[in-house]
């Protein structure tokens, strides 16, 4: 396992990040979250991300339940917050110094630790002031319940803003989590080089685009059972966009550079987000201990340039690269 630093940080992470959005306390059984979290370990993984949302905080706790025993400055453990939790009453949600200061105590509580190295704005709250949030953040770092700050899914004017008025506030923020793979470029047009500006890296979900990369979903055919495309808790909707038989049919295309690099296609993916020197880490997640084994085999691949330029052949114009996506998907209020 290859190790880089988190922006202009210290902080060094594992460049294979283990996540477990849509997994723990959810698609798959305790028991099989906890060897899927036994296996990052085995591979060297000391990075894990997850956020009080997932499950409603359930894969927190199952998270920390897993980890229970490891050394925990061996580890570095990263949550978020933003999306409605508990109850879902009316200050159960957003970035309200109210709901950040309740949920880091919370999630401290649940994955049983005194304090997280990065704690994030899991999306950016438009009806509290920037102000109040980045002070509660920095308020959250000077009591040492966390050692870092970053944002998820933060267009690049907003990153700028905190990341201005975190460091008025003598705190770092360091990182930002997007989306990004092969077939979702969104933010190599602005958010990328404003990150390179500031110091701040990604650390990027769903670099196999929900499993598509993997080439398992084949054009005209019915997705397969038990797959991420059938989950209706959330995954299905979440994989929707990349499911037509143009983008399937490219993605075919790329089977014969992964078998000449000596790659499954899940490790190509991985690999090719890794290219990016602005990316820090690639979130893996898994329903089996066998993906978070696969996967974690991208670590330290080098792919030549002459295959970079064959992907990019190969996906042609299914990829997007509209830098307003990020924006457009962006909730425009408090969900409630």
């Amino acid at each position: 396992m290859e190790f880089r630093y988190l922006g202009n940080s210290g902080l060094k992470i594992s460049e294979i990040t283990y996540g477990n959005w849509l997994t723990h306390g959810s698609q798959v059984e305790n028991d099989v979250a906890t060897r899927c979290v036994r296996a990052a370990l085995d591979e060297g993984i000391t990075t894990f991300d997850t956020a009080d949302a997932y499950a409603n905080t359930v894969a927190e706790s199952v998270l920390g339940e897993a980890l229970k025993g490891e050394r925990r400055e061996s580890l570095e453990i990263f949550t978020k917050v933003y999306w409605p939790t508990g109850p879902k009453g009316p200050n159960d949600t957003g970035l309200s110094r109210k709901h950040i200061m309740e949920s880091i105590n919370g999630s401290l509580r649940r994955l049983q630790t005194d304090y997280v190295d990065l704690y994030q704005a899991h999306r950016y709250d438009t009806e509290t002031p920037l102000e109040e949030t980045m002070q509660a953040f920095a308020d959250i770092v000077r009591a040492g319940k966390a050692l870092y700050i970053g944002v998820s899914e933060w267009t690049a004017d907003q990153i700028r803003q905190g990341h201005a008025l975190a460091r008025e506030l003598g705190v770092q923020l360091i990182s930002s989590q997007p989306q990004y793979s092969m077939l979702w470029r969104v933010i190599e047009g602005e958010v990328i080089p404003t990150s390179r500006e500031l110091g701040i890296s990604q650390i990027v979900w769903s670099p196999i685009a929900q499993g598509v990369l993997t080439g398992k979903y084949q054009p005209g055919q019915p997705v397969p059972e038990g797959s991420r495309a059938t989950d209706e808790k959330g995954g299905a909707s979440t994989i929707a966009r990349f499911l037509n038989d143009d983008v399937l049919e490219r993605v075919q295309r790329l089977r014969p550079i992964a078998d000449e690099l000596g790659l499954t296609m899940a490790q190509l993916a991985v690999a090719w987000v890794l290219q990016n020197d602005n990316v820090a880490a690639a979130i893996i997640g898994a329903s089996r201990p066998e993906q978070v084994s696969e996967n974690a085999k991208a670590s330290g691949v080098r792919i030549p340039q002459d295959a970079m330029r064959r992907i990019d052949e190969a996906l042609g114009d299914v990829v997007e690269r509209d830098p307003g996506k990020t924006a457009e998907g962006a909730p425009r209020t408090r969900a409630a």
